[in-house]
């Protein structure tokens, strides 16, 4: 494996880690605002937390602050939009999913194997752009897919909930977002276009959370700790290092195979943070996703055809 795809993976991992964890903060904070507000506020604070990173980024590489070029500005806030705009559907379906779920459901476990969906949502929607997708790949959805219902099946899904839905939903969107993001990744600066992808999302849940919420300062203050961990750490951090992470990957279906692995973190982190201890058969899911993810990393040579 080159260094390339090695700091690829590490960022794609290291993001569905922060992800995973992120899903206890998300079960936490909608327990004090609903769901436009804690977008709004994690996206906006996300937005801003990159801002030094942008200053630092421009200085140690010289480059300009703003792109150079009216058509390069136009590109990056385009791309920005376009992300942001998949973002917002895709955070505003999670959040509103896992606010539906009733207490006695492992919320946690539960939205992170149904999210984690997008693993196979992302090489279905590549097809209608005309996307190859090798042996190797599919392979590894299949087992990534086993892995996941492994970890997150055995507490059942006979019983579906309205939360069940939407966060499937979720999983739709977030697969147009990872090939959104693809689609613009190696043309404009990645932490910039994860900056404006945040103010868009932000703005978009703002103005929803003004028309269809009435939250509360008390209330903001309650969820504060949980939404600063979303805006800075899951949004800021997370969602940069999917950026970069795909700038740096061959395939945006491995990509999404190894940020699937947010649903691991996330039941462990229900386990260490919440009590929630794993089963036998989750744990084993979590052996078959990292078992997914070697294989997504290994190449079937077709034979060429005689010319």
């Amino acid at each position: 494996m080159n260094k390339r795809k090695f700091f690829s993976n590490i960022a794609l991992l290291t993001a569905a880690l922060v992800w995973g964890i992120a899903f206890v903060s998300q079960e936490q904070a909608a327990k004090y605002v609903d769901t436009f507000t804690v977008n709004a506020l994690r996206s906006l604070v996300a937005s801003v937390a990159l801002i030094p990173l942008i200053l630092f980024t421009s200085k140690k590489s010289g480059r300009p602050v703003f792109e150079k070029t009216k058509a390069d500005r136009k590109l990056l806030i385009k791309a920005g939009v376009l992300c942001g705009t998949f973002l917002c559907i895709s955070s505003s379906l999670q959040q509103f999913g896992i606010s539906l779920y009733p207490d006695d459901a492992a919320i946690s476990a539960r939205s992170g194997f149904i999210t984690a969906l997008y693993v196979i949502f992302v090489p279905i929607v590549g097809l209608f752009f005309k996307r190859k997708v090798g042996l190797s790949v599919w392979i590894s959805v299949f087992v990534a897919v086993i892995g996941l219902y492994l970890l997150c099946g055995s507490n059942g899904l006979s019983g579906v909930y309205l939360g069940d839905i939407l966060v499937l939903c979720c999983a739709v969107s977030f697969s147009l977002q990872i090939l959104c993001v693809d689609r613009f990744i190696d043309r404009v600066d990645g932490i910039k276009l994860s900056a404006i992808q945040f103010f868009t999302c932000g703005v978009m849940s703002l103005v929803l959370m003004f028309i269809f919420e009435s939250p509360t300062m008390e209330h903001i203050m309650l969820a504060l700790k949980y939404i600063l961990y979303l805006g800075i750490v899951s949004s800021g951090v997370g969602y940069t290092l999917q950026i970069i992470g795909q700038k740096y990957s061959d395939n945006p279906t491995v990509a999404s195979i190894l940020m699937s692995l947010e649903s691991v973190f996330a039941a462990l982190g229900g386990w260490v943070l919440m009590n929630k201890a794993l089963s036998g058969i989750e744990i084993l899911g979590c052996a078959v996703m990292f078992l997914a993810i070697v294989l997504a990393q290994i190449p079937f040579k077709r034979k060429k055809e005689n010319s």
